[in-house]
């Protein structure tokens, strides 16, 4: 029997229909509006985001002929926030964005009087506003009533995750998965528990907060009217979590990229929570049978977004497929070196205050060598997350680092990434991971699909991307890449 995945992302919704050997049968996609209310702040409207999903969801289910389904997976957009009303079922306020930074000063606070030393070591997390504890205390101080009612019971958190199954349940089920769970900076990653003493610094009444499950688990059924039956949801993972899954990673040591807006580099360290001395994150990779599986994690606030820039902003190329092409015909004298800090320097250097700049430019540069150099600086940045996780796992050495996503179509920015990092790159058949890493959760709880061995044997590989460039190229360019780094630090 067929799976349904839904694939709530930050700009739109997507439903795909898998057969039970997990073929593509059919889907479907919708975009949502975004709101900025203020300079700094991203709001979604939750009913934008359950629409979506809705009609999605059946407008696959309708494509593939409407087959009986066996199971809904799914995953999303992390560390977004909702807080709703548990009577009626309706937000009391947009969903904070993760991309929002309005809770920065109250994060620096926080900082300033010590308590990252309370927050990293029970969460792995940094004290960012990237996170969701901040962004639900500000709708209860910020809603009129709403911290009253909140302690009285009367209001529910959730990730988008556990919104979507609030609504697909007919509010029957409050729940969350693990992987989403550690994205909130309230979840102690080591003892599989709401932490009591977050709860407190962050505000938050824990009974707002939703039972923590298993990746693959009885998350609750379908109400019978959205697909004809009842159905039940058996999968849940945030986004780069299902990425990892899809990947299959389930190794210690496997890595995977995927390139987006930005880019989220995950590396599987096994039943050990690994503490960053790097500034990289650690967090639950996917949990199953009862047991957390834990990974480093970095991010990279710019990847295909800067294709995008060349596009939009410098009228360089029409289409992102241009880019390869114009970078190809660069001056191979020249190393023009572009750091592409649009919104700051994401992980391992966490300066949101920095901002972008071009080195090395001459009379002779011209729009082939901006393109290399953007499609460069993507490289460069992951190798800036491998090196981190280098030094915090140290017999990491030469690992494959698996890519998917949007950017991963283009050879020549795969065979640069290669390149610099000194180690292959493997690209899959299915580049589309996170959406199957949901539905392979799902269909594995089903028992229409094996365990992880099995789910990595069928892992196809459609181009393995080794290294060409000698080692002294490499140091060379790598050097100028982190003299870049420093110097627009030294700007912001």
């Amino acid at each position: 029997m067929p799976i349904l995945a839904i694939d709530q992302g930050t700009t739109s919704s997507r439903a795909v229909v898998y057969s039970d050997d997990l073929r593509v049968m059919a889907s479907d996609q919708q975009e949502f509006s975004q709101h900025f209310p203020r300079s700094g702040w991203v709001e979604h409207d939750p009913e934008d985001i359950w629409a979506s999903v809705a009609a999605t969801a059946r407008g696959a289910v309708e494509k593939a002929g409407n087959p009986p389904l066996a199971a809904i997976g799914i995953t999303n957009q992390r560390e977004t926030s909702v807080v709703w009303d548990r009577r009626t079922g309706q937000p009391i306020y947009n969903a904070i964005v993760w991309q929002d930074r309005r809770t920065a000063d109250a994060c620096a606070a926080l900082k300033a009087d010590g308590h990252e030393s309370r927050v990293t070591p029970v969460t792995g997390l940094l004290l960012d506003p990237y996170f969701s504890a901040t962004k639900i205390a500000w709708i209860l101080d910020h809603v009129e009533g709403a911290r009253a009612r909140a302690e009285a019971g009367e209001l529910a958190f959730g990730t988008i995750d556990s919104f979507l199954i609030w609504r697909l349940t007919g509010g029957r089920a409050h729940v969350t998965d693990a992987t989403n769970a550690a994205r909130t900076m309230l979840y102690d990653i080591h003892k599989g528990e709401w932490s009591d003493d977050l709860c407190e610094l962050f505000r938050v009444p824990r009974s707002m907060l939703p039972e923590v499950r298993d990746c693959a688990a009885d998350f609750g059924q379908s109400r019978a009217d959205l697909f004809g039956r009842e159905i039940p949801v058996l999968g849940v993972a945030g986004d780069q979590q299902a990425a990892t899954v899809g990947q299959a990673c389930f190794a210690p040591g496997m890595m995977k990229a995927t390139y987006g807006t930005g880019c989220f580099a995950l590396m599987n360290t096994g039943a050990t929570a690994v503490r960053s001395g790097n500034r990289l994150l650690t967090t639950i990779a996917y949990q199953l049978d009862g047991r957390p599986t834990y990974a480093l994690e970095g991010s990279i606030f710019v990847a295909g977004a800067v294709v995008q820039w060349l596009r939009d902003a410098m009228g360089l190329i029409r289409n992102a497929a241009e880019t390869a092409l114009l970078a190809a015909q660069a001056d191979p004298e020249q190393d023009v070196i572009m750091v592409p800090a649009f919104t700051g320097l994401g992980a391992p250097w966490w300066r949101p205050e920095v901002r972008g700049a071009v080195f090395g430019l001459t009379r002779a540069t011209g729009p082939a060598e901006f393109a290399r150099a953007a499609l460069r600086a993507v490289g460069f940045q992951t190798r800036d997350l491998i090196e981190a996780m280098r030094r915090d796992w140290p017999d990491l050495d030469q690992s494959v680092l698996r890519v998917d996503g949007g950017m991963t179509a283009s050879a020549p920015a795969m065979q640069f990434l290669a390149d610099i990092l000194g180690a292959p790159v493997d690209r899959p058949v299915n580049t589309e991971t996170t959406v199957q890493g949901a539905a392979w959760l799902a269909a594995h709880r089903a028992g229409l699909a094996g365990g992880p061995d099995d789910y990595a044997k069928a892992w196809a590989l459609d181009r393995r991307f080794d290294p060409q460039a000698d080692a002294g190229r490499r140091a060379a360019l790598y050097d100028r890449w982190g003299r870049a780094v420093q110097a627009v630090i030294a700007m912001g």
